[in-house]
Order: structure tokens, then sequence, then C-alpha cells
């Protein structure tokens, strides 16, 4: 560990080293995404985004029924880093201060008292809130700042949260009775949601042959808190044509009710549109997935690649569209296949606005 940081000192005007960079972080993260296959079978998407958003600086929600290894994903991600780890398990009698830690009062060696503060398991590099829809809102708010300001404010104090910091949620989408259903403001929190579909013949088959005999697969480190700071500031630094900013723009203001890009077919199925983080969103997941492929610059193909995970939890359906059982997913794949890749330019070069194009059945 620790080699991909080490040559992190890459100039953008030496082509050489720009490549040498960009074959590192290919290197890194091809190994680790083995360590994870060495113990999840089958959901490639599922893994390549989970590392996306790791190097992208983003927190992950991961939706799926029970048993398709969501929490084993999170545990695998963490035994690969060397990073600290903490599990969270949400319930209803979970406090926010089951999450965040507490001041406690202590005694010193000469009989006198003092109060100290305790962490609590929100203090480390990756946290997994497993069900988190199962908590209140209350103990739900409790993640707000900590996602968003990677901090965490007890009384009068505010503690910063070790860098870096993710959280990797579950949510079980079949069984509601007892949950609470996150609010838009948290969901908006997180970079992407995944869903995690159901393993296929053959993958059940290799789950199966290893599962069932004796013995259990190790994982070893491969990067550690260095390594990952190193490789998010290099995809900070991947370069995005105007155009391709402005086409993710564009696919962000096709979701917006009344917008001059409003796709005419979900005109009456959008409530609430993807806001400006769904933008962030797209670039930043994007560079990540232009750095996978041992690019130094994003294309059209990165950002619709990244579309459906980046919008698909913060488009919030009219009750229309709940009736004819249009989800946000179908909404998004109409308004990749509405928004025309191409743009207007005016003179000085500035986007102007799109070609209209409206999805007919």
């Amino acid at each position: 560990m620790g080699d991909f940081a080490d040559g992190m000192t890459t100039r953008l005007d030496d082509v050489d080293a720009v490549q040498a960079a960009c074959e590192r972080f290919r290197e890194s993260f091809e190994a680790l995404r083995a360590q994870v296959a060495i113990r999840i079978v089958g959901q490639e998407a599922v893994v390549e985004q989970t590392l996306v958003s790791l190097f992208a600086g983003g927190h992950v929600l991961l939706e799926g029924v029970p048993g398709l290894g969501k929490t084993l994903l999170v545990r695998s991600l963490a035994d690969s880093l060397g990073l600290q780890f903490n599990r969270i398990q949400f319930t209803p009698d979970l406090m926010p201060a089951d999450v965040t830690g507490t001041s406690i009062v202590v005694e010193d060696g000469h009989g006198g008292r003092a109060f100290r503060f305790r962490e609590g398991p929100i203090f480390a590099n990756i946290v997994l809130a497993d069900e988190i829809n199962r908590a209140t809102p209350k103990s739900q708010s409790a993640m707000l700042e900590a996602m968003q300001e990677r901090s965490v404010s007890v009384g009068s104090e505010t503690r910063q949260l070790p860098d870096p910091f993710l959280v990797l949620a579950t949510q079980n989408p079949i069984e509601q009775e007892g949950t609470f259903p996150l609010p838009e403001a948290q969901l908006d929190r997180f970079l992407l949601k995944i869903t995690v579909p159901y393993a296929d013949r053959g993958e059940l088959t290799e789950i199966i042959r290893r599962t069932t005999v004796p013995g259990e697969a190790t994982i070893k480190p491969v990067l550690d808190a260095a390594d990952v700071l190193a490789a998010r500031q290099l995809a900070r630094r991947i370069v995005i044509a105007p155009t391709v900013k402005d086409y993710a723009i564009r696919l962000v203001l096709a979701t917006h009710p009344g917008s001059e890009f409003e796709i005419a077919e979900f005109r009456n199925y959008i409530r609430v549109g993807a806001s400006p983080r769904a933008a962030q969103a797209l670039v930043t997941a994007a560079k990540v997935f232009a750095l996978m492929d041992g690019r130094f610059a994003v294309s059209l193909a990165d950002v619709r690649r990244v579309a459906l995970p980046a919008l698909r939890h913060r488009i919030v359906r009219t009750f229309e569209a709940e009736a004819d059982g249009i989800d946000t997913d179908e909404i998004v794949r109409g308004v990749l296949e509405a928004t025309p890749a191409d743009a207007e330019y005016p003179q000085d070069g500035a986007p102007q606005g799109a070609i209209r194009s409206e999805v007919r059945r």
C-alpha cells in the first residue's frame, strides 16, 4: 500500500506523467475490485459503481431485497482498504447519540470530575449504515451533518470526521412496515443510489460452491487512506469539455417541471426534479469512469453511464406516475433518450440552449 500516493505529483502538461498516473489508478482500481470479488460473486456493475463513489468522494445507498450481499459487499470493501470501519445497525430505538457519540462524566486520579467526549461509531473512515430506513427521522437526521460537512456537532463543539469518510447505507425496498422512508434532503446527500439485482443461475452456483465448503475467503488490504485521497485528487483533475459539462446540466434541467428542457412525455410524472447535487454527481462520477478507462478527459458516454444511479433517487414522482406504474428509472431512461448530445452555442462559445427533442411512443 502507499505506492499510488507516492507518485501523485503529476503535472497536466507532462503527457507521460499523466499517462503513468492514469495507469496507476487503473491498476489500483482493478486490484481493489479483485479483492472484493474474492467474496462477492457477480454484481459487476454494483461493485464498479460502489468503487466509483469511493474515488469520487461520495456516499452510496444500496437498495435490494434481503440476502443479495449488500452488507457483505461493504465489509469486503472495508477489508480491502487499510481504513477504520464501523457498522451501525439502524433500529427504531436507535438514538442520535448512539451514532455521533456523547459527553460522559469521568473521574480523574485526584477525585475530580470532568466531561469527556466519547466518540460514536460515525467516527470511522468507512461507516456501514445498515437498514438506515428502520431508524426514526430523529436518528436519521444525525447523519445529515456528517454526510455533508464531514463533521459532527455535539453541544457547543464541532468535531471533524476522519478523512477519507464514506457512508455506505443499505435499505430493503419490500418490508415497509415499521420503516421510516428517508427524506429527500437526506437522499440527496448520497452520490449514487445503487440497486442490487438478483443473482443468475451461474452466480448462484458459484455462491453455493464458495459458501458450503470449509474455510473462509481471506481479503488483504491493497490501498490505504493516502492512496484513496491521492486517487480522489487525481480524479478531480480530469478534464471535462464545456459541451460535455453542458450535457450533464441539461440532463438535470430536463427533470425540472416547467424547464425549457422539460421532456413532454414526463411532464405529468415529475413533481420535484433533481437538485444541483445531481449535476455535481454526474460530473464527479463521470471523471472517475474516464480515469478508470485510462482517459484524462470525460466523454458523453461517461455521463450517460452514471446518469441512472445519480438521478434515480433525486426525482420525486407525482401521484399520476405512481398510478401509471412509472418509476424513476423509466423517467431517467426517457430523459437520456430525449436529451440530445449536441447543443446550440452562441458566438462566445457559452451554452445557449439545447436542440429540443420529445419522446414519442
